[in-house]
């Protein structure tokens, strides 16, 4: 961000003063509570816009990697924001890179010290492979960002590296490998930046953040001497730290294995959005930012993330939309590893509806008839039969691909409606014909369904008064 600007900010801020200010009557009280609106909004933005010159003047730059003109050239130039008297805003659609990497003291060549009886540390560092890969899309056109996490697994071409991992592009060749790698699996999609986060960096970010509330399904635990990683969670609504956000994220260990780890991500994405992401989150950016920032590395400039920020904390959480790449496991028995074998057809329509480059002109998409959308349902309430009658509810409607799948663990108030595959406006239509529920784009549902219905309490409550 200028200097100018945010001292602009900041000057006006300080210019305020009370003593200027007679008290209020009756007839003008409302008046009077406005205008104190209006102060504590310039209040916040002149402490932030101080804050974020305090920042740019004593820390050192964002970006940690040095990259050559060619590989900085897989992302896109240009500005995305702009500032005038106000904080940054985006000013087109944006595709951001999010790479979380875990790199082992081993992994560097480090000599393991005989007296760490084993342990293999973590370091702070970017060099490794990609433990997560998100793209991010903001969109201020239709006030909306999506999420789309990329499994480690993915199975895709990587240049100089051939058929492999897509997690292995950021030890190869950095982010602009990875930046390609990512492109190419996605139809050829534009990246236009990067962030690279480490986990001291996550742990960090999530202590700042005051930690988070998620609801555990299962019990977790596991143990791994030579990285000290003790895993020890019983199932349950709980607060977590920025320790234990990362031993929740760092488990596998249960029959979906990476795919679990994905969708638990985005189930704390989805506790951020809902938890962290308010207006009060804009005025803590450049202490966030302090606290995490030798643990980042990012082709952003200062002015572009807070543009990002401010974006995210005025989005609609229903606006909010959370994809996966869509694939499935691969048969052990033909390759030596195991893979999620992206679904080319699924991709296709997956960027045609949320990610096309344009916006503007957007494919037509053929909606599914009724009688096509598989649908799954998992009952969070424990009560008898409140899974099958949803069921003959639904067939009712004209849906007959519907099964009974594995019960929700986390009770619910509220029906989840969730497109799993996402198909928006195909979970839409269901919730217009039972007449109740929340819509979610997420992949937190069963992966063998289109639209997974997680049914809670207000589904009870329609039943026995339809009785």
């Amino acid at each position: 961000m200028p200097t100018r600007n945010i001292a602009a900010l900041f000057s006006l801020g300080q210019k305020i003063s009370p003593s200027f200010v007679s008290p209020p009557t009756k007839a003008n009280h409302l008046r009077w509570l406005w205008l104190g609106f209006g102060l504590t909004g310039i209040a916040m933005l002149s402490a932030t816009a101080g804050a974020l010159l305090a920042v740019s003047l004593s820390t050192k730059p964002l970006m940690q990697s040095r990259m050559s003109a060619e590989e900085a050239a897989v992302f896109s130039g240009g500005d995305i924001s702009t500032t005038n008297l106000r904080l940054p805003e985006l000013t087109r659609p944006v595709n951001i890179l999010v790479l979380g990497i875990k790199v082992l003291s081993s992994e560097l060549g480090e000599a393991p010290n005989p007296a760490n009886n084993g342990y293999d540390p973590v370091v702070n560092s970017f060099e490794g492979l990609s433990d997560t890969m998100l793209l991010l899309r903001f969109n201020p056109q239709t006030k909306k960002l999506i999420v789309l996490s990329i499994p480690r697994d993915t199975r895709t071409f990587v240049e100089g590296q051939g058929v492999t991992k897509i997690n292995a592009a950021n030890a190869a060749g950095g982010p602009a490998l990875s930046a390609r790698a990512t492109s190419n699996l996605l139809g050829g999609i534009r990246i236009d930046r990067y962030v690279r986060i480490n986990v001291q960096g996550v742990e960090k970010l999530i202590d700042a953040l005051g930690g988070v509330t998620v609801y555990i399904s299962q019990d977790m635990k596991y143990k791994d001497d030579t990285q000290h990683l003790y895993i020890d969670f019983k199932a349950g609504k709980q607060h977590l730290n920025g320790a234990q956000m990362q031993n929740f994220l760092r488990f596998r260990y249960d029959k979906l294995g990476d795919i679990g780890r994905v969708q638990r991500q985005q189930m704390v994405m989805r506790a951020l959005a809902e938890q962290a992401l308010n207006p009060t989150t804009m005025s803590r950016v450049p202490q966030i930012l302090s606290v995490v920032q030798s643990h980042i590395d990012t082709n952003l400039t200062l002015e572009e993330l807070v543009a990002l920020v401010g974006f995210g904390v005025k989005t609609d959480r229903s606006n909010v939309q959370m994809l996966m790449v869509p694939g499935d496991f691969s048969d052990t028995s033909q390759f030596e590893a195991s893979y999620w074998l992206p679904n080319r057809r699924g991709i296709d329509k997956m960027i045609a509806q949320y990610l096309d480059v344009n916006d503007s002109n957007k494919k037509s998409r053929r909606a599914l008839e009724p009688n096509n959308i598989k649908i799954a349902i998992q009952d969070s309430t424990g009560e008898p039969g409140a899974a099958d009658d949803l069921v003959a509810k639904l067939k009712k409607a004209g849906y007959r691909n519907v099964f009974v799948a594995e019960p929700w663990k986390e009770p619910l108030s509220e029906t989840r409606i969730v497109a799993q595959q996402g198909d928006g406006e195909g979970a839409e239509a269901i919730r217009r014909a039972l007449e109740f529920g929340d819509v979610r784009v997420e992949s937190t549902g069963n992966l063998k369904s289109d639209i997974t219905i997680k049914v809670g309490k207000d589904w009870l409550q329609r039943r026995n008064s339809s009785n």
